[in-house]
């Protein structure tokens, strides 16, 4: 199971992210034997019941089953354990994974957690956010539940949760959030998580969106980029030529997030939630920050420019 093609990481991978959990799962089976117990430990360290599975092997069904989707079941009959188990495994590492929050580029020991990070980062360093929304199809809710219709998507047609991506101009995914019902607009996501509040509190923070965000772009001008409107059919025709060059430039600037969101589609849990819908924002986040880990690793590309060049020099 630690081969590429079932957990989607290399070896070299898995072993700092097994080393990275074996911290915070101790710490946490300390903790819940200590509150199950009401006291402190009255056997020497080793004595009760062994686990099934352990740490390695915890993770790795982890991986799997975030990987490829296989059932719980088949997991089980893998290692020959249980479902129980596996279900109980996968239960204790997704919440570690998705704590971990993103990798920086060039930082292995920084890693970014919440919105106020990511543009303190980008303020810092000069990096030009873009961001996005990303829909995955859930399972439909019951007829009769309230809130039924919050997840149908006037896009998508069909029922999907909606998440947040924000990556940089490598396409390097520094932030997933912003988890809402498939209905909510993406900028209306986007305001009520609170990333409106963080270009005004950092001014000198640049991003590229698409024409879902016009309202941001409104009232952020010189921050937030966006296609430009349109021309009228009876437009001249040189401003007809400015607009499609200027909307190739700008669409070649933000197609790196979309880059970013296909790395997250290889894994899958999120091509189609088939589990809970409560339990959908906590996969989201362990796979985007394993894909973070990977993205992180690459090296920075230098900046390429969308001005067009002369073929020749013009004659004075």
């Amino acid at each position: 199971m630690s081969h590429p093609a079932f957990c989607g990481l290399d070896h070299v991978h898995l072993g700092d992210l097994i080393e990275e959990l074996t911290a915070p799962w101790t710490a946490r089976q300390e903790s819940g034997l200590r509150e199950r117990r009401r006291g402190d430990r009255r056997r020497a360290a080793g004595a009760g019941p062994k686990y099934e599975l352990v740490l390695t092997d915890r993770v790795l069904v982890t991986l799997a089953y975030l990987r490829t989707g296989l059932t719980h079941q088949a997991l089980a009959e893998l290692y020959r354990v249980g479902r129980s188990t596996v279900t109980e495994a996968i239960g204790e590492i997704r919440p570690l994974l998705a704590a971990r929050g993103f990798a920086v580029p060039d930082r292995p020991n920084v890693r970014l957690r919440t919105l106020a990070d990511v543009f303190a980062y980008a303020d810092a360093e000069g990096v030009t956010l873009r961001f996005d929304g990303a829909e995955t199809q859930v399972r439909r809710p019951k007829a009769g539940r309230p809130g039924r219709r919050a997840f149908v998507s006037g896009k998508k047609k069909q029922n999907t949760i909606k998440t947040t991506v924000i990556g940089d101009e490598q396409g390097r995914n520094l932030w997933t959030g912003a988890v809402r019902p498939g209905r909510m607009h993406d900028q209306t996501a986007a305001r009520t998580e609170g990333i409106a509040e963080q270009f005004g509190l950092h001014p000198k923070v640049k991003a590229e969106a698409d024409e879902g965000y016009r309202g941001l772009h409104n009232e952020y001008l010189d921050q937030i980029s966006i296609p430009p409107r349109k021309p009228k059919t009876d437009a001249p025709l040189g401003e007809q030529h400015a607009w499609r060059e200027y909307r190739r430039r700008q669409s070649s600037a933000r197609i790196c997030i979309e880059h970013a969101i296909a790395e997250h589609r290889q894994w899958r849990a999120l091509q189609r939630h088939t589990a809970r819908r409560e339990t959908y924002a906590e996969t989201h986040l362990a796979v985007a920050g394993l894909v973070s880990d990977r993205a992180a690793r690459r090296a920075t590309q230098r900046k390429s420019s969308t001005e067009l060049a002369l073929a020749r020099q013009a004659a004075c």
